[in-house]
């Protein structure tokens, strides 16, 4: 097997780290970095709740490099209200003591381009890094293979502002020179299909029972987040983002959606607004595939058989079951 290089930038926050544990079960991909950036909880936060990652799938050996300690302009806003002030939902859990992250987030993403062929990047959290690395070596980025970026919305509502998904609202303005900028599509997975994703308690618990180790570390981390939807939106459960995200670079056909040219707000009560051009107005090529439909079962079933290593169709069956599904 033919295995994709990818780094993964992100913001760890307790949905980076289920969609860590689902790109680390996953042996089509060759996870050569993580790099961190200020979002959910500053890089250093993020880098250490990695390694917590990584140490616990037992892959320590994945280097994890801090990034962008501020966003290019705007003044940094965390997400320690959805996610904890320790970024995995006040869980607690101790740092791996063989192991400490790398500065340079930024230089390792340009070298990996410029050194290794057929390197993609999976960005779940803001794109500061990005545009940062951008900026410094644009030449680079005409070896990337594939870009995939969890944020957005195109018909979804906000879930920071009216309009605006968090990650881009973190830092509008390293989003919207990314999408200027790169040269490439970016597959924007944004909450219109993310928002279709929820772990329930139920879910959470048949992952137990597969699994005690790993359903108590989820259930673990996932408390606080759950506590939060169910005050702010009234979801039993949690809208599960950045896993979507992996879940659609290693099969595509989990999601659907379009191209159009897409570009980011970055003042006023829209900042961080993705304005998707659908029906062509502007007249400009496209820069994004905008996806819009997702199977939410397809995703579960993919990261329950992938992570706790049950088959594809035992998990379909169990979370029949769960939906109250019992026909036969």
């Amino acid at each position: 097997m033919e295995r994709k290089k990818v780094i993964i930038d992100c913001d760890p926050g307790i949905d980076d780290a289920l969609a860590l544990m689902l790109a680390l079960s996953s042996p089509e991909l060759d996870v050569l970095g993580i790099t961190t950036v200020c979002g959910n909880v500053p890089p250093n936060a993020g880098a250490g709740n990695a390694l917590r990652v990584l140490d616990f799938m037992g892959r320590l050996s994945v280097p994890v490099y801090t990034g962008a300690a501020k966003p290019l302009v705007r003044e940094y806003a965390d997400a320690e209200d959805t996610h904890g002030k320790d970024g995995l939902g006040e869980s607690g859990l101790p740092l791996p003591k063989n192991a400490a992250p790398r500065e340079g987030a930024a230089d390792f993403i340009t070298e990996t381009l410029r050194r290794e062929k057929g390197v993609s990047i999976i960005a779940i959290g803001p794109l500061t890094n990005i545009a940062v690395a951008l900026k410094e070596s644009p030449e680079v980025f005409k070896n990337l293979e594939k870009f995939v970026s969890m944020g957005g919305c195109f018909k979804s509502f906000g879930n920071c502002s009216p309009v605006a998904e968090f990650n881009y609202w973190c830092d509008p303005d390293a989003a919207q020179y990314v999408y200027r900028n790169l040269g490439k599509p970016i597959h924007m997975v944004g909450l219109d299909v993310t928002r279709k994703v929820v772990l329930t308690p139920n879910i959470v618990e048949y992952m137990r029972r597969l699994d005690p180790q790993k359903g108590g570390f989820i259930d673990k981390i996932t408390r606080f987040y759950m506590d939060f939807h169910w005050k702010q939106e009234k979801i039993i459960g949690c809208v599960v983002n950045d896993p979507l995200a992996v879940a659609y670079f290693l099969k595509p056909e989990i999601c659907g959606g379009f191209y159009a040219f897409t570009d980011i707000e970055t003042d006023g009560m829209c900042a961080g607004q993705s304005v998707v051009d659908s029906k062509g107005f502007w007249g400009k090529e496209p820069n994004s595939r905008v996806l819009t439909s997702t199977s939410p079962a397809a995703f579960m079933c993919m990261f329950i058989s992938r992570v706790f290593g049950r088959g594809y169709d035992e998990t379909s069956a169990a979370l029949k079951q769960i939906a109250g599904d019992t026909a036969r």
